[in-house]
């Protein structure tokens, strides 16, 4: 339902100076616009104009997911800590935990997936097989450091869905119905995105992927192929890297004095080499406390998360006197030869002779050779995915691109449906456990994301499917009554017409009035001035473009519904 409303009475309280906290332009412009304001670190009120904003976007998720079959319920925040404490992730560090009066231990939930397949518990045949449901519920999260407003906070609302199914298949079909339901809400939202490829993380299950909106207050990184055929998330993203020029080979290693070469490029200059042609070593404690050596090219970065699935479990770098004890050496001259430690080396380590630290201060040795001289425990893919590195699936360029997470769609398997004793049965009797799937959304966290890809220096040009009002009519009230009138007049016709309109009839200057009016980023502005009197005619501008247009003000709303039907 389209609204009038006024600016004298509406609640739009904007700012004239960007926030020394806001560093992203979505929280910079989010403040400034009215939209949101801080109650503390990562918690933040939608105000009036962006929950408008916020309602938007979750009307189009909510059309989309009955539009795939899904069913609304409401699940509640605080749960019973033995549903967390069954599935194994009552520990999670971002968890909020508290007890009731009596003692009794709760959860404030940052998933539902507890929640959801305890009621699918109540699910026992396979006639009542598949079920999509879904809600908007209150999460929260205890994160360690909030940023960026919207992007990264302590608590928010999210869209969760659930799938439940018979067997792998009907997850694969619920899955796909999920992407393309996903792909459909981004695109109304007028997103640019990525579906790529990611980690399942604290969700856990057998596969997942991620919508990724580039920008570059993005605190995620993607890996893209110029060829368009591969989209990722670096935290799983595989690729080739670029051959290095390697030295004259040897027949074994051979010592070689560097003193003073602790870094890759201090080795790299003395030697007159290829940074490529390097390796170097990350010694890290893991699992059980063991020491172990993370081996990666030189040029190269460990990816933390991809050397933790290798090892197991989490690590922490080990310390001087730890590195000491385990190699005789010192942090810049530690290598993989003559060492009775655990080698985790890099699947790019596996082709070559590199020049690696000798573990001996100042010493390191030419034409180091993985298999011959050192046998790796495990060879796995550590490294982050780098600029240039070659594409595996069409040998195309990768780049890699800051964006921000707005969904996710994970294939949960049976993890939590045997976890907590949600089954079926089957066609033959035999009691089976329900297959899940799971897919996130955060509306806000979308909102935020439009205002990153959708803004300039004067403020937010939203698309028109999320803006918080249609059209904006600004009244230059100066010029008199009768100017006051003849905006009302055009602002009603343009509401009556279907259009939200925000009438700014503020007893304000002009230039503060247009600056406002740029700031929320009305997709069109309509002005009224003095002259309107003179000539019976309006001034009609596009936010996004800047194009202005003067027509008759009786066809104010033909004009307004012919330049809507343009934007985007």
């Amino acid at each position: 339902m389209t609204q009038m409303l006024r600016a004298s009475r509406y609640f739009l309280p904007t700012l004239r100076e960007n926030p020394a906290e806001a560093e992203a332009p979505s929280h910079r412009l989010s403040l400034r616009a009215g939209l949101i304001r801080s109650v503390g670190s990562g918690l933040y009120t939608l105000m009036p104009a962006g929950l408008r904003a916020y309602r938007k976007i979750e009307n189009i998720i909510r059309e989309e997911m009955d539009g795939i079959g899904a069913q609304e319920i409401l699940m509640p925040l605080l749960t019973p800590a033995e549903l967390w404490q069954a599935t194994g992730r009552y520990d999670l560090p971002e968890l909020f935990r508290l007890s009731d009066r009596n003692d009794r231990p709760f959860v404030l939930a940052m998933t539902h997936e507890e929640t959801v397949t305890h009621h699918a518990r109540e699910i026992n045949s396979y006639r009542q097989l598949p079920q999509t449901w879904y809600h908007f519920g209150l999460k929260e999260r205890d994160e360690p450091r909030p940023r960026a407003g919207l992007l990264r906070v302590r608590e928010f609302t999210l869209k969760d869905s659930y799938t439940f199914d018979r067997d792998q298949a009907g997850l694969d079909e619920a899955y796909a119905a999920h992407a393309g339901a996903y792909r459909r809400i981004f695109d109304r939202c007028g997103l640019e995105y990525y579906e790529v490829e990611s980690d399942v993380g604290l969700m856990g299950g057998t596969g997942a992927h991620e919508y990724m909106a580039p920008c570059t207050s993005g605190e995620n990184d993607m890996a893209l192929c110029e060829n368009g055929d591969y989209a990722a998330n670096v935290d799983v993203a595989t690729s080739l890297p670029t051959s290095p020029t390697f030295p004259a080979s040897r027949t074994a290693p051979e010592e070689v004095e560097t003193p003073g070469a602790t870094t890759i490029d201090a080795l790299a200059s003395m030697l007159d080499i290829d940074p490529r042609a390097t390796s170097k070593a990350m010694p890290v404690v893991g699992p059980g406390d063991e020491v172990v050596l993370a081996l990666i090219r030189g040029d190269h970065r460990v990816h933390e998360l991809k050397l933790q699935r290798a090892l197991g479990g989490g690590f922490r770098p080990a310390h001087d006197e730890e590195i000491h004890e385990v190699f005789g050496a010192d942090g810049g001259s530690l290598g993989p030869i003559g060492i009775d430690v655990k080698i985790i080396a890099d699947e790019a380590l596996q082709t070559g002779q590199f020049v690696a630290g000798a573990n001996r201060n100042g010493f390191h040795l030419w034409g180091v050779e993985a298999g011959r001289d050192y046998q790796p425990a495990l060879v796995a893919d550590i490294r982050e995915a780098e600029t240039g590195d070659i594409c595996t699936h069409c040998g195309g360029s990768l780049r890699i691109e800051p964006a921000i997470e707005v969904g996710n769609i994970f294939k949960l398997g049976t993890r939590y449906s045997e976890a907590l004793g949600a089954t079926y049965l089957d066609e033959s009797g035999t009691e089976r456990p329900i297959v899940m799937g799971s897919y996130g959304i955060g509306p806000a966290r979308t909102m935020a994301a439009v205002i990153e890809q959708h803004h300039d220096d004067n403020g937010i040009t939203w698309p028109k499917a999320v803006a918080p009002v249609d059209v904006q009519v600004i009244v230059l009230g100066a010029a008199g009554q009768e100017v006051i009138d003849m905006g009302e007049s055009v602002a009603n016709d343009v509401h009556a017409a279907g259009f939200t309109v925000l009438l700014d009839d503020r007893d304000q200057r002009p230039g503060e009035k247009f600056a406002d009016a740029d700031m929320l980023g009305a997709p069109i502005r309509i002005t009224v001035g003095k002259k309107s009197l003179a000539d019976e005619s309006i001034d009609l501008r596009g936010r996004a473009t800047g194009e202005e247009t003067r027509v008759p003000a009786t066809s104010a709303a033909e004009e307004i519904s012919r330049l809507w039907a343009a934007v985007k």
